[in-house]
């Protein structure tokens, strides 16, 4: 079953940044490489659910004409809203996903850290709302610690095989590492050279 609310109900009780996303470099590179991976300069709207205290929310607002983040902990919404408070743009909620899906429309949704909590029937659902959440041009990037976390009922491998399979969309981004995996899937199928014109385009 998934991840229940009380875990992470706990883990801001005992600390306003459990995961250390201020203090690590390895936190700190991941949400650059993040913000790299993005195939465009700037999006419409952006949707980040599981936002935590909001580190990695604070960049994808400078990228966006409105940002939505959504998390299931009151702590961590309180959090966000701080750490957000400089962008008019943005608005953080509390909901639980994937039970509360927004209505809106999304040129870009970032599922950052938050696959593996759910378990294989709840992500399936939350893959088939954010299809249908995707603008003509949307695209969605997912990017998920690669070992096993206790508790977690899949693992990162898990959740983007899933995401491939059920998204059916074209990969634009795949980035691997010993400790992550990013991928980016976009109903735009052209690379970002194509789109600029420096190559012939072609569909992944």
């Amino acid at each position: 079953m998934s991840v229940e609310d009380r875990y992470f109900d706990g883990l801001f009780a005992n600390s306003d940044d459990p995961w250390a996303f201020r203090q690590r470099w390895y936190e700190q590179r991941k949400r650059a490489i993040t913000l790299a991976a993005l195939p465009r300069p700037r999006y419409r709207a952006i949707f980040e659910p599981g936002c935590a205290n909001g580190e990695l929310s604070a960049d994808l607002a400078t990228r966006c004409d409105r940002l939505l983040c959504c998390d299931t902990a009151s702590a961590a919404v309180a959090l966000a809203r701080t750490r957000l408070s400089p962008f008019n743009h943005a608005q953080v909620c509390q909901a639980r996903l994937p039970e509360q899906w927004p209505s809106e429309k999304f040129d870009l949704i970032v599922i950052s850290e938050l696959g593996y909590y759910l378990d294989a029937e709840d992500l399936k659902r939350l893959i088939e709302q954010a299809s249908q959440s995707l603008t003509a041009d949307g695209q969605l990037l997912a990017c998920h610690w690669r070992p096993p976390i206790d508790g977690c009922p899949l693992n990162a491998r898990q959740v983007h095989d899933l995401l491939h399979e059920h998204l059916r969309l074209p990969r634009l981004v795949l980035h691997q590492d010993a400790d992550f995996l990013l991928e980016l899937w976009s109903r735009e199928p052209r690379s970002v050279a194509a789109l600029e014109g420096l190559r012939a385009s072609t569909c992944n």
